[in-house]
């Protein structure tokens, strides 16, 4: 594979996306801020609109003059959120991929060396 960074900048990397993850979790149990705790597992929250997250909706502050009105906003506001929460997700995922496969072209290339 290709060598794109090298061995402490792959390092960084893998501690950092590792970090960011925990940093999400731990800042969503104990300070019970708007933080997205599990990416993934929001992104479901959300697509299936669940009523518990409707607080978290942008639509929430608008006044609508019809009630399909607001149920046409509130899909559209679900549905974004579900968006916006896998693509942290895949960015996450991918941040810890690409550097865990760096940080181990570089270790198997120092031992070749």
């Amino acid at each position: 594979m290709l060598k794109i960074c090298g061995p402490k900048l792959s390092l960084c990397g893998l501690i950092i996306s590792a970090w960011g993850i925990v940093q999400l979790e731990l800042s969503y149990i104990v300070f019970n801020e708007d933080v997205v705790s599990f990416q993934v597992l929001m992104g479901i929250f959300y697509f299936v609109r669940s009523v518990g997250l409707a607080e978290d909706l942008s639509v929430m502050e608008e006044n609508f003059e019809t009630m399909e009105e607001f149920y046409a906003a509130a899909d559209s506001g679900y549905q974004q959120n579900a968006y916006n929460c896998w693509i942290a997700a895949c960015l996450y995922i991918f941040t810890l991929l690409i550097s865990a496969q760096q940080f181990y072209q570089n270790s198997r290339n120092s031992l070749d060396a």
